[in-house]
């Protein structure tokens, strides 16, 4: 089948196996080819490339990308959908359908078993409903050469927010902890099935070969961030108090401790960036040694 499967023709292979898409599964088919195509493009896949992609649904992109790589390896958690893959995809040597629930799925290994390789890049419109933690399990295998992936505009715009601004998190720490993300371009809702009720954009993650920042205590790193951004109203020296990171550690010992590693205690959590969070990690690991 083309990779162009038309709203009406994609019905029609649902009804016939009598399948209803759940919104509770963020169920929101991509059905523009020209869309798919510019997905397909901004991956800048090689011959030789395996992709993962995660959440294929009809299996438009699917098969766009299985004719542009290697492998194309896609996770489905809904078992319903197998009757319309196989429609969709029939007659592609290239594609293997796993399904599996994203977020338990070691992919590293699993790129493993079936392909054999190890590293890979991600290409998918992800669920809406498990977007955030599902790009943190991605960071966090090793095999991921880099992700172009389809998110919530509102989303993309917190990837790349800088400090200060209202979209700055400690999500868009973490991800620029291990990332570069820029936004590629915008999607209208118009062009998925069912419509969903906000805007998408496409989104590239680089992953660094070497960190922006030298941290040495990654845990702890990300122990503060999350600190830092628990209770973005307060002062940082009280959000980190309040999150009771070290037992006894009272708002003046983290007045001292930021202030030897040159952050005002006044600011918020949302004014640091990289660097500032992994000098408060070597400021924290000095007190700790002279305790």
């Amino acid at each position: 089948m083309s990779e162009q499967v038309s709203p009406g023709k994609v019905r029609a292979i649902l009804e016939k196996h009598n399948i209803h898409l759940r919104k509770s599964l963020g169920q929101n088919f991509l059905m523009d080819g020209n869309m798919v195509r510019k997905i397909v493009t901004a991956s800048r896949l090689l011959p030789g490339d395996v992709v993962v992609e995660i959440g294929p649904g009809a299996g438009t992109l699917t098969a766009a990308l299985a004719g542009t790589c290697a492998r194309v390896l896609a996770v489905e958690l809904d078992k319903r959908l197998l009757p319309v893959l196989e429609e969709v995809l029939g007659g592609l040597q290239n594609v293997t359908v796993v399904f599996n629930d994203a977020l338990k799925v070691d992919f590293d290994r699993l790129v493993a078993e079936v392909t054999g390789a190890t590293t890979y890049k991600v290409v998918a419109n992800l669920p809406y409903y498990i977007t955030t933690p599902l790009i943190m399990h991605l960071l966090r295998q090793s095999g991921v050469a880099g992700m172009v992936l389809m998110i919530q505009q509102e989303v993309a715009e917190r990837l790349v927010a800088g400090p200060g601004s209202k979209d700055y998190g400690a999500f868009t720490v973490a991800v620029q902890y291990y990332c570069r993300p820029e936004i590629l371009f915008r999607v209208p809702r118009t062009v998925f099935f069912p419509q969903p009720e906000v805007d998408s954009a496409v989104v590239r993650l680089t992953k660094r070969q070497e960190r922006e920042v030298t941290v040495d205590d990654e845990d702890l790193f990300f122990t503060l961030v999350r600190g830092a951004f628990g209770q973005r109203r307060k002062t940082l020296a009280n959000a980190l108090a309040g999150a009771k990171i070290f037992p006894g550690w009272t708002r003046t010992t983290w007045e001292e401790v930021l202030e030897r590693a040159g952050i005002d205690p006044r600011c918020r959590g949302e004014t640091l960036g990289l660097k500032e969070f992994a000098v408060l990690v070597r400021a924290c690991r000095q007190r700790l040694m002279e305790c």
